[in-house]
């Protein structure tokens, strides 16, 4: 029994550390943040974004597992959707500027030799997560 719920839990854990890890990877070699520092003059406060960034995540996934209400009502809700949609909007055109960000990931990580592997457990596991997490809503 205790088995079991520590084998789930380094599951978690391991699975939303690879996510997490994933997407802030992702966001860097996009070079969003320093697009938009670079934009804006501001390259002195690069931190400052990457720690906004960061705890932009972590609110948000805290707002969401707890279901905690968003402060402010609708005025909050809509300006945060005008922030995430025109971040959205530059992470797709970034992403439309280096698409070759998975050979790079997979160069760099010295994981050349099992490519298929990796892509093939990767897809595995996107598909086995998207079936539970349809047929638990069922």
């Amino acid at each position: 029994m205790w088995i079991q719920k520590i084998v789930l839990v380094l599951i978690g854990l391991s699975a939303g550390v690879v996510v997490a890890g994933g997407l802030f990877s992702f966001i860097v070699e996009l070079g969003v943040i320093s697009d938009f520092a670079d934009r804006t003059h501001t390259g002195n406060k690069i931190m400052f974004y990457e720690d906004m960034v960061s705890a932009g995540a972590v609110f948000g996934n805290l707002f969401q597992i707890f279901g905690l209400q968003m402060p402010g009502g609708k005025l909050f809700l809509s300006v945060f959707g005008l922030l995430g949609g025109i971040f959205v909007g530059c992470w797709a055109m970034a992403l439309a500027e280096i698409l070759n960000v998975f050979p790079i990931f997979m160069r760099r990580a010295r994981i050349v030799r099992y490519l298929a592997v990796f892509v093939l457990m990767v897809a595995l596991g996107k598909g086995f997560g998207a079936g539970l997490f349809f047929w638990k809503r069922w």
